[in-house]
């Protein structure tokens, strides 16, 4: 394993451990609700399924199209409010 995967690994299992994770996913979902990110994704889903025809879209295929959307309809603002509290969350954790 590399130390960047370790690092990751160990950083990943302290926000678990500590619930920091779900905290983070529920301030995620919240934000991206409030910027209308849910409602923009879902008129772009409805969009590729009026495209390709309902008979014709599979999950695997919904998702392969809308996912890299998703990641771009992401505000900056949001991504670097979720870094910063995971920045301090480390620094807060980082003696224990």
């Amino acid at each position: 394993m590399s130390k960047d995967y370790q690092l990751r690994a160990a950083i990943n299992q302290k926000l678990i451990e500590m619930g920091e994770r779900e905290r983070l996913k529920e301030l995620l979902r919240a934000k991206l609700v409030e910027c209308g990110w849910k409602d923009q994704l879902k008129a772009h889903c409805k969009d590729v399924i009026r495209e390709k025809g309902l008979d014709h879209v599979t999950v695997e295929d919904l998702v392969t199209e809308v996912t890299p959307k998703g990641r771009a309809l992401v505000p900056d603002s949001v991504k670097k409010e979720l870094l910063q509290r995971i920045r301090a969350f480390l620094v807060q954790h980082a003696a224990m």
